[in-house]
C-alpha cells in the first residue's frame, strides 16, 4: 500500500483528493489538512508515501514545502496553476495535476508513483524488474557498457550523466522532456524530437508522439498498449506498423 496524504488550504479541495485516494486500492489515506507544517511532521516522522499538494498556501507554498521534503517522499501538485509546472518538475515531482482533477487524471498519476516507488523499494539487482517478471537480458551488457549522454540539468551550466542502459522510456512534455529511470526522473530543457536523435537505435523506438521507450525494457505488449513494469504507454497509429514489425522480428517479447 502507499500511504498518502492530501495538503490543500482548501478543505473541499483536500476532500476531493481524499475521496480518489479511497477508489484506488493500491493507495492508503494517512490523512488531509489545510496545514501544510502539519503535513512536514507528518512527512518528517516517516508516516508518508505520497503526497498530494497544492502549490498556492498562505504557511508555506508547495515549492517551499518541497525544498524541505522532496527527498523524503513522493509529490504530486495539484493547482490551478499551470505556469508553476516546470518549476515543480525542477523539483523531481511525480506529476502535475490542474484542477478541477478528473479522476483518470489522477488515476493515471497515481500509477506513475506507483511505478517509481516499486523501483524504489527494489534491490539494485531487481531494481528495473517488475514484479513477478523475469529480469531482461540486456541489462547486464547496459550495466558495463559506457555508453551515455548528457542531459541539462536545472541550472544554466548544470548537466547531467544518464547511461543509456538505464533509461526506461522518456515522455514528451511541450519544450521540455522527463527521463524515466529505475525510481527517478529526470526533466531537461529538450524537444522529444531533438533528444531521439541523440538515442541509439535500438534500443530505443519512437512509439507515440508524446514517448520514447527502450525494447530492452518492455516486458509486454497488448494491442495498443506497451508495458514496461507497471507504466502503460500508448502505441501511436503512425508509429504502430513500423514498432509492431520490430517486434515480429525479434521475437523476444
Amino acid at each position: 500500500m502507499i500511504r498518502c496524504i492530501a495538503v490543500d488550504d482548501e478543505a473541499y479541495a483536500a476532500n476531493i483528493i481524499a475521496d480518489y485516494i479511497s477508489k484506488v486500492p493500491f493507495l492508503e489515506l494517512v490523512g488531509k489538512t489545510t496545514n501544510p507544517i502539519e503535513a512536514i511532521n507528518w512527512v518528517q516522522e516517516g508516516k508518508v508515501d505520497l503526497v498530494f499538494l497544492d502549490i498556492q498556501m498562505p504557511e508555506l507554498t508547495g515549492i517551499q514545502f518541497l525544498k524541505i521534503c522532496g527527498s523524503k517522499c513522493k509529490v504530486i501538485l495539484t493547482t490551478a496553476y499551470p505556469e508553476y509546472a516546470l518549476e515543480g518538475y525542477e523539483h523531481d515531482v511525480v506529476d502535475y495535476l490542474l484542477k478541477p482533477i478528473p479522476f483518470d487524471r489522477f488515476f493515471k498519476a497515481v500509477h506513475k508513483a506507483q511505478t517509481l516507488l516499486q523501483a524504489k523499494r527494489a534491490s539494485p539487482s531487481t531494481l528495473a524488474v517488475a514484479p513477478g517478471q523475469p529480469a531482461a537480458e540486456p541489462a547486464p551488457a547496459a550495466a558495463s557498457a559506457p555508453e551515455y549522454m548528457f542531459v541539462k540539468g536545472e541550472s544554466k551550466n548544470k548537466f547531467l550523466k544518464v547511461a543509456y542502459g538505464d533509461i526506461l522510456y522518456v515522455e514528451g512534455l511541450k519544450n521540455y522532456v522527463s527521463l524515466y529511470l529505475p525510481g527517478q526522473r529526470l526533466v531537461t530543457y529538450q524537444s522529444l524530437t531533438d533528444l531521439a536523435e541523440q538515442l541509439p537505435q535500438p534500443p530505443f523506438y519512437r512509439v507515440h508522439r508524446s514517448y520514447i521507450i527502450s525494447i530492452d525494457k518492455v516486458n509486454m505488449v497488448d494491442g495498443n498498449m506497451i508495458y514496461i513494469n507497471d507504466t502503460a504507454i500508448p502505441i501511436g497509429e503512425t508509429y504502430r506498423e513500423s514498432f509492431l514489425k520490430r517486434i515480429r522480428e525479434k521475437h523476444t517479447l
